[in-house]
């Protein structure tokens, strides 16, 4: 998988700013801070060949891909090579990455919190729960932390995240 550091790809859209550069976060993430020159395309309805095909997309250009830091736009780049499309461009450490280069961008005032902090929150919830349960209904309560504990740990190894996923397609996630 090709990949580009934020300074490169800087560099390469100030001598043409014509370059496809997309943006695979959910769109209250992209209103809320974003290259200015990256379109949102989110992960969950990312299609590649209808992209390319309906012209939105170069065939034989590079499209350089963006998300919070990385993990989507690799995702974002398989579906690429999946459908037979090898020029995808992961930028190094996404969003967050360009922003902590100092690199230029657009800033929204978007009122839902990122994804990662969704998860963070969601899976502390549940845990808390599963705890509480557990100390003061039943015992069995316990495997609910567990449970979230071992997505987690699956989360971390694999770099796929089932209640990322999830959170995706809420409401205030469109």
């Amino acid at each position: 998988m090709k990949s580009i550091s934020p300074a490169e790809l800087n560099q390469r859209l100030t001598a043409d700013p014509a370059l496809a550069v997309i943006d695979v976060r959910t769109p209250p993430e992209y209103n809320a801070v974003h290259v200015a020159q990256a379109r949102n395309l989110p992960l969950d309805g990312l299609d590649p060949k209808a992209l390319v095909e309906g012209s939105t997309l170069p065939k034989d250009q590079p499209v350089y891909v963006l998300c919070q830091s990385g993990g989507r736009a690799t995702r974002a780049a398989e579906k690429f090579a999946s459908q037979g499309y090898e020029n995808a461009i992961v930028v190094e450490g996404g969003t967050q990455g360009w922003v902590n280069a100092g690199l230029p961008v657009t800033r929204g005032q978007s009122g839902v919190i990122s994804l990662e902090r969704q998860v963070r929150i969601g899976a502390g919830s549940l845990v808390l729960t599963g705890v509480v349960l557990g100390w003061f209904v039943h015992p069995g309560f316990f495997g609910l932390s567990a449970f979230v504990g071992a997505g987690l740990v699956f989360a971390g190894i694999t770099d796929w995240c089932g209640m990322g996923l999830l959170l995706a397609k809420a409401p205030w996630n469109k």
